[in-house]
């Protein structure tokens, strides 16, 4: 199991941040806020970055200073707002993990709910595809060896971060599901295959191989994935720590940090804003610079707008 290593030598220097708010204002007819909220993965897709939304049924593009939104399929009862003070919070996609794939978007939900146990492709028109079959088989695979005799049903899912690298899609698991979750895993699997099955012309590809993660832990939470994005042959991710018992419900972020996964060899450092952990859940990397990316920050508040930070890498990443 490929174990973390904090190193001193990395680091990350802050060049600036946004709040993330649309040019345009809010619309009621199109039960959108005026602000990105609960931003959860980015991607360049189009020269843009794309940000996903958790609990938000729009992608937003933000190109220069222009923060524009993509809508998605309604929810249930035709929202696109889910939230606890509405009382349908269990009903969004919670769209955690994105990827582009030539003109193509594709936002997978978390998997941790059936409502949220599907794949967004985002292109010239856009639909949500079914990927109960793809979720069923990462649960069947985190109750594999790891699991042990005690598991009396697969453990739940929590996808949060996706890449790609060479021909492989890699799907990244929290591991923050509750007390019999094995812990942060990822996934790889074919991409060529996987890409027919999401046109509806094959069947799902298997999984070629789980590899789980020991990203450490600090008072007393494990540190899971939150995104992931390939530089290359090279893996970056996202992790946080978080006081929640499960992965429905939000908790005080304890520590944060930006790793890097090279082959079975995984380097971190802490992620702090300001002195303080931070949920940072969306990463993307310069195209044309490999030390220059944006992390995004959820701040766990419907009201608030997300923040795009814009970092640097520091050390010999």
């Amino acid at each position: 199991m490929p174990r973390a290593e904090l190193d001193p030598a990395l680091g990350v220097r802050v060049l600036g941040m946004r709040e993330l708010r649309y040019n345009d204002r809010a619309s009621l007819g199109e039960d959108r806020p005026a602000h990105v909220r609960a931003a959860s993965g980015l991607a360049f897709s189009g020269g843009r970055i794309a940000v996903i939304q958790d609990d938000a049924a729009f992608i937003a593009y933000v190109g220069g200073s222009d923060v524009s939104a993509h809508a998605v399929p309604r929810g249930a009862d035709g929202r696109r707002r889910f939230e606890v003070g509405l009382g349908n919070k269990m009903d969004k996609l919670d769209l955690e993990a994105c990827v582009a794939i030539g003109d193509e978007l594709w936002a997978f939900g978390s998997g941790s709910a059936p409502a949220r146990e599907k794949i967004a492709i985002i292109g010239f028109t856009t639909r949500l595809h079914d990927g109960a079959p793809l979720y069923r088989r990462l649960r069947e695979e985190l109750a594999g060896p790891t699991a042990g005799e005690s598991f009396r049903a697969p453990p739940a899912v929590n996808i949060e971060g996706v890449c790609v690298v060479g021909k492989e899609l890699r799907l990244f698991h929290r591991g923050n599901t509750g007390p019999y979750d094995p812990g942060p895993a990822a996934f790889r699997i074919a991409l060529e295959p996987f890409a027919v099955w999401l046109e509806g012309k094959g069947a799902l590809p298997d999984v070629d191989a789980t590899i789980m993660f020991d990203l450490g832990s600090a008072k007393g939470s494990r540190l899971g994935f939150t995104d992931a994005v390939a530089v290359g042959a090279r893996v970056f991710y996202l992790a946080a720590a978080e006081a929640s018992a499960n992965a429905i419900d939000d908790g005080a972020v304890v520590a944060s940090q930006l790793g890097v996964i090279d082959d079975e060899h995984v380097r971190a450092c802490a992620l702090a804003i300001d002195g303080a952990p931070v949920k940072a859940e969306g990463l993307a990397f310069d195209p044309k610079d490999p030390r220059h990316a944006w992390i995004a920050i959820d701040p766990d508040d419907v009201d608030q707008p997300a923040r795009l930070y814009e970092i640097e890498l520091v050390g010999p990443w």
